[in-house]
């Protein structure tokens, strides 16, 4: 009965979550039928998924539709917590052992690389809802024959949630062989998976370096920067990854720094209750072997973090031991003190720059390549022509380019069209790209908007005229159709009758300016919002 009660509350949850505006009800037919709900509470909902892409595409996509559903039927705020059911993933892995009968679609779909985030931002309108009486019955998690297993480790999760007083939970508590938190290993991120090219060759065999030998003089600290999206975080990944699994008597810890924010603020707050917790947060980080300390631009203003950072950093690298960093900035154009910067940059620096459209269509091949060993479809293909639009089309951002491929994988396996043409695939990814050809951008697009906005002429903007404003305009726009278009120096140049030597100067002149000038910085954010509105 307990289970025909849960069974029935999340048909109920269905049913709300197709009722919203902008959803495909039978998107949430095909998605919603590969979950099962496992354990309900008052405010707490588990569900399994019949395998980790399942789960990642729900979180990402309708985790907060779900809670939403669960608010408007229950007029209460629901944690919402998807596992993978171990039974189901198994039988995809072994095709000779019974398949667990869920009666949903068996349709394959890729493995999702691991993330240190979950669920999607974003809350859905809500249309009101049909809200059934009452709380919702404390329901015991559901039994199902097709996984045995699955009902003590919902119950076991269910009650590590009660237990910890109803905080979100991390991880799985079933799973007592895996390090919990930010020690244990990404195994999807390895160097083998990383796509080498001409814009992140140096960076790449400097992070191998450091791998194979770490603690190397001139390698220590390694800071690697470059924009978002480009690759920073698989390298260090793979570097404890490869440490950990060549010399695990090295003890590894990669951390973001806003985790580390939180840690030390948590530690600070209790320091005066607790004189071991700010100790207990300072040994953990130095007694690591190899530390990895990713987006460190975000402690900027965060003066005794850095503080901390800086003495746990000094006595890491004065015994020895290895520090890896990344930002999105180099460090003379993070906002520290110089004596950060200096030591910082003590060690190797390297940056990693927008991919090229080579770089970009290896991507593409080895994510398909990744899917096709994953989920054992040795005949799947993408057709050369969609790669290439796929490569073409999207901006730097590797995670944008991964989610377009992801996305045309499910529309030919899922959806059941394996005869894809280019042109479904652009009305499919129609308002997918950040940037690029998919939204007709252009030099003399931003060009254009920048004559208008400065008053300046086109004549004047790309001729030899030297007056302050129009240097001021012309260095604008040339920075801008570097960030915007993601383009190499010479083509831009060649846009404004300059050389590679003027574009690079014109883009780091800009980039200092910002730092000082909030008036620059919201002049260019408001130039960018016209650009974009084309």
């Amino acid at each position: 009965m307990e289970s025909e009660k849960l069974e029935q509350v999340w048909r109920a949850v269905c049913d709300q979550v197709k009722s919203y505006n902008n959803i495909d009800p039978s998107q949430i037919n095909a998605f919603f039928s590969r979950l099962q709900p496992q354990a309900m509470s008052e405010d707490f909902l588990m569900l399994t998924a019949d395998n980790d892409f399942i789960k990642t595409w729900i979180e990402r996509h309708y985790v907060d539709f779900i809670k939403q559903a669960l608010m408007d039927l229950y007029r209460t705020a629901f944690t919402v917590l998807i596992e993978v059911d171990i039974a189901a993933e198994a039988a995809r892995a072994n095709p000779a052992a019974p398949a667990p009968a869920t009666g949903a679609s068996t349709a394959g779909a890729p493995a999702a690389p691991a993330t240190s985030a979950g669920a999607a931002t974003g809350t859905p309108a809500s249309d009101g809802g049909h809200a059934t009486a009452g709380e919702p019955a404390v329901v015991q998690p559901a039994v199902q024959q097709t996984a045995t297993e699955q009902a003590p480790r919902a119950a076991h999760a269910a009650a590590a949630y009660e237990a910890r007083g109803c905080e979100e939970l991390e991880g799985d508590p079933y799973d007592e062989d895996e390090t919990d938190g930010p020690d244990r290993p990404t195994s999807t991120l390895t160097f083998e998976n990383f796509v080498i090219g001409d814009s992140n060759r140096m960076a790449y065999s400097m992070a191998v370096a450091v791998a194979e030998m770490p603690g190397k003089a001139h390698l220590n600290p390694l800071f690697i920067y470059g924009k978002s999206g480009l690759g920073k975080t698989h390298l260090l990944r793979a570097i404890q990854n490869y440490v950990h699994e060549t010399m695990p008597n090295l003890s590894t810890i990669y951390v973001d720094s806003a985790e580390l924010l939180s840690d030390y603020m948590e530690a600070s707050a209790a320091h005066d209750k607790e004189k071991s917790s700010y100790k207990n947060f300072k040994t953990r980080y130095e007694e690591a072997d190899v530390l990895l300390i990713d987006d460190v631009q975000y402690l900027q203003g965060k003066k005794q973090t850095l503080d901390i950072v800086f003495q746990i950093f000094n006595k890491l690298t004065g015994q020895g031991r290895q520090v890896v960093l990344s930002a999105d900035r180099a460090p003379k154009n993070i906002d520290i003190d110089e004596r950060y910067k200096s030591r910082f940059n003590s060690g190797g620096t390297f940056d990693i720059q927008p991919p090229e459209i080579e770089t970009k269509l290896g991507i593409v091949k080895s994510f398909v390549d990744e899917y096709r060993a994953t989920e054992g479809k040795a005949s799947f293909a993408i057709p050369d022509d969609i790669q290439m639009y796929i490569a073409e089309s999207s901006s730097s951002n590797i995670r944008e380019l991964k989610s377009a491929v992801t996305k045309v994988i499910y529309q030919m396996t899922f959806f059941n069209q394996p005869d894809l043409s280019l042109d479904d695939v652009r009305s499919l990814l129609e308002n997918h790209f950040s940037g690029g050809p998919s939204k007709r951008l252009t030099i003399a697009d931003i060009q254009k908007e920048v004559e208008t906005f400065y008053k300046v002429s086109h004549a004047d903007l790309v001729g030899k005229k030297r007056t302050r404003n129009i240097i001021y305009a012309r260095q604008i726009a040339i920075y801008l159709s570097r960030q915007m278009l993601d383009l190499p120096f010479n083509d831009i140049g060649k846009k404004f009758n300059r050389d590679h030597s003027t574009v690079m100067y014109s883009v780091t002149n800009v980039e200092e300016k910002m730092k000082e000038s909030r008036e620059l910085r919201e002049e260019l954010e408001t130039l960018k919002q016209l650009i974009r509105e084309i």
